[in-house]
């Protein structure tokens, strides 16, 4: 009896365990409490009194939550187009501000003695153009330009064009536009490496404007290599180093006296094998009227285009906007010798005679890339001819308050 009573314990205790396991299984089958949805647990832990109605919910309602973060991002991208579509005027409008500060020099001069001639005046006398002359000679015009823009406005004041001093002063603003519209901008980055040749007259800043620009380009994500072509004068080299330095720029140099092609030629090397971005070439300060010094220049030209075919692709003259003609002078003789892509005018800030920029441009046909207004990295502003005209011709908030 005993063993039968074993038996009979043995099938009940199987035929409970049967029982218990399929009731499970078709608990499971009803969508009930097993469920890989731990997911849901975060939201639970924010509100700790409800995870029984949570797990209550059907999975519709419990899957309803995410949904709103999504909303908020698509809310969120959708107010973003309306920022940019802001900025650009705004900072537009600060880019003139600070330009038409940095001209205030020029515009004291140039542009107050042209105000001054047709204040008051709601007509024009065809004598007020001699007058006009003087002014514009006097601030570095240039001759050749001078006669071209009066030119245009006598033809103008003998259509009946130009009755008062408004029209007038439009007329001024679009022959500016005109000349200043050739070209300009920043450096073409049209290789890998870019190579720019500096060139220019001792003391014109040749050095200051090579670290700017490798402060701009390093800033904007690029490598930069720095040759010091500059080898005869020792400080040169030094002060290239200095800005090497400060932004992270590596430095070629020689020893001193060396053979300046030699040291772009190794710049140049060292940045095709290096994947550098940007080669800025110094070189020594050349006076423009000495023959062997632009013929020494030519070769370095020569030496830098066996590192790379197609190098320089650029090369940029920097003049001092203070020595009016002179700079003149200076490109028109650069230009001559070397295949010049741009000139950088600095120290524009500090000299009334600004109007040497028309005559550049009109004269010689290169179109100005850079303007100088300060010493700080970012007073070297890209040039735009639309902007540069109206900030030294335009009225600024002041002026426009008290007209």
């Amino acid at each position: 009896m005993t063993t039968v009573a074993i038996v009979v314990a043995l099938v009940v205790v199987a035929a409970i365990v049967l029982f218990l396991a399929r009731g499970r299984g078709a608990a499971q089958l009803q969508g009930t409490p097993p469920r890989p949805l731990e997911a849901p647990q975060p939201a639970r832990a924010k509100d700790e009194a409800a995870p029984a109605t949570e797990a209550a919910k059907p999975a519709s309602a419990r899957q309803a939550p995410p949904p709103k973060p999504a909303v908020v991002e698509v809310t969120a991208d959708e107010s973003k187009p309306a920022q940019p579509a802001a900025a650009p005027s705004a900072k537009a409008r600060k880019d003139v501000a600070g330009l038409r500060k940095g001209l205030a020099a020029t515009r004291g001069g140039f542009i107050a003695r042209l105000t001054a001639l047709f204040q008051g005046k709601k007509e024009i006398d065809p004598a007020i153009l001699e007058q006009v002359e003087e002014v514009m000679l006097s601030s570095d015009v240039g001759p050749k330009t001078t006669q071209a823009i009066l030119g245009r406005l006598r033809e103008a004041l003998e259509r009946n064009e130009l009755r008062d001093a408004d029209a007038v002063w439009a007329a001024l603003r679009a022959e500016a536009t005109r000349i200043l519209g050739i070209g300009g901008g920043a450096i073409r980055m049209s290789a890998k490496p870019s190579v720019v040749l500096m060139v220019g007259v001792n003391g014109v800043g040749k050095t200051t404007t090579i670290g700017k620009l490798a402060t701009r380009y390093t800033t904007a994500g690029k490598k930069v290599v720095l040759a010091a072509g500059d080898t005869f004068r020792a400080a040169a080299v030094q002060q290239l180093e200095v800005w090497g330095k400060r932004v992270g720029a590596e430095v070629v140099r020689g020893k001193e006296g060396a053979d300046p092609g030699a040291v772009a030629f190794d710049a140049t090397t060292k940045a095709k094998d290096g994947g550098a971005d940007l080669v800025l070439v110094d070189t020594a300060g050349r006076l423009h009227t000495k023959a062997p010094l632009m013929d020494e220049i030519k070769k370095v030209r020569k030496t830098i285009a066996k590192a790379l075919d197609g190098a320089p692709h650029e090369t940029l003259l920097v003049l001092d906007a203070t020595t009016g003609q002179n700079a003149l002078t200076q490109a028109a003789m650069f230009k001559d010798a070397l295949d010049l892509t741009g000139i950088v005018l600095t120290k524009l800030d500090g000299t009334a005679k600004g109007g040497i920029v028309l005559g550049i441009c009109d004269e010689l046909r290169v179109p100005v890339r850079y303007i100088g207004l300060g010493e700080r990295a970012e007073d070297l502003r890209e040039f735009d001819a639309e902007d540069f005209v109206e900030a030294l011709f335009g009225k600024g908030e002041e002026e426009s308050a008290a007209a």
